[in-house]
């Protein structure tokens, strides 16, 4: 294989890596990656040779397909029954392949994003709140270090547009607050998952911020709350009132987008998985996606819930 060749094939990971920041989508990143990828193939080999930078052509050809699909869907995300949120990921760690294969060098795309601050639940929630031109030049610049001037070129922009568009997304998230991880982010999540496994109400009205907000996003697949839910004690009383239709359910603490998080499954299957914002030792943010076609990187065989 050439070096173009070469070049062109690794350059996947990293495609997928800024696809699902930009769209909180593992399957619409993977498609949008396809894509690019069939436009690249559709160029004439000698147009293919002349390119210098493969990734970075594929790059901007993927911002590109990702700018547009973001601007679609919002029009769908109108349509969308109940709360819309980002499709949850498990940790690499936590996942054991049969024959003990290193699941990084799998074919699947949510095992080639990696897990930083970039792709945890609060962040990529306060990136939808963003325009897809400000969401594209804020993940492209601030996050992988793409310079404005080729920034321009997907944007269709003057590179001084693109850094005022990726300074708006840095306002956006500085306004919201969103915090890191938490150094006591699993002991919150634990007693959570306590609590919620006792029925105890004042447990976790304890554990949750007066203010806290749970979001659900069950699709109009799977029975949710279609609205958020505001304040520790409705939060609770809810819960509360879900253990006990819940039998059968079984509870794990497990990392969701690189923070501590919770996962529920029935008869082996993930059928919940929930993410936290914790300020302060307090949970002020519950993310829970039941959508069933949001869950598959969790329904895959081989994960390790021991």
């Amino acid at each position: 294989m050439d070096t173009s060749a070469a070049e062109t094939t690794g350059a996947r990971r990293q495609l997928i890596n800024v696809a699902y920041r930009l769209l909180g989508s593992v399957t619409e990143a993977e498609d949008a990656v396809q894509d690019a990828y069939a436009r690249w193939y559709g160029l004439p080999r000698s147009r293919r040779e002349a390119i210098r930078s493969p990734t970075a052509w594929l790059t901007t050809v993927t911002g590109r397909i990702c700018l547009d699909l973001l601007g679609s869907a919002r029009a769908r995300r109108e349509r969308y029954v109940g709360a819309w949120l980002p499709e949850p990921l498990p940790a690499r760690a936590e996942w054991r392949q049969a024959g003990g294969a290193d699941p990084a060098a799998s074919g699947d795309p949510a095992d080639q994003i990696v897990l930083d601050e970039s792709v945890t639940t609060a962040f990529l929630v306060v990136m939808e709140s963003m325009t897809p031109a400000e969401r594209v030049a804020f993940v492209l610049h601030d996050v992988f270090r793409y310079p404005f001037a080729d920034i321009a070129g997907v944007l269709g922009r003057s590179p001084a547009a693109c850094k005022q568009l990726a300074a708006s997304a840095r306002r956006r998230v500085s306004a919201a607050g969103t915090p890191a991880g938490t150094a006591d982010q699993a002991d919150v999540v634990r007693r959570v998952k306590e609590a919620w496994e006792k029925k105890d109400i004042a447990a976790l009205v304890r554990v949750l911020d007066p203010a806290a907000v749970m979001t659900a996003d069950g699709g109009g697949v799977v029975g949710t709350v279609l609205r958020p839910v505001e304040g520790h004690a409705r939060i609770a009383q809810y819960m509360v009132a879900i253990a006990d239709k819940a039998a059968g359910l079984e509870l794990l603490e497990r990392s969701v987008n690189g923070t501590p998080g919770l996962v529920a499954r029935r008869a082996g299957a993930v059928v919940t998985v929930a993410s936290f914002e914790v300020v302060d030792g307090s949970v002020t943010r519950i993310w829970v996606v039941r959508n069933p076609e949001k869950l598959r990187p969790w329904a895959r065989e081989g994960i390790a819930f021991t």
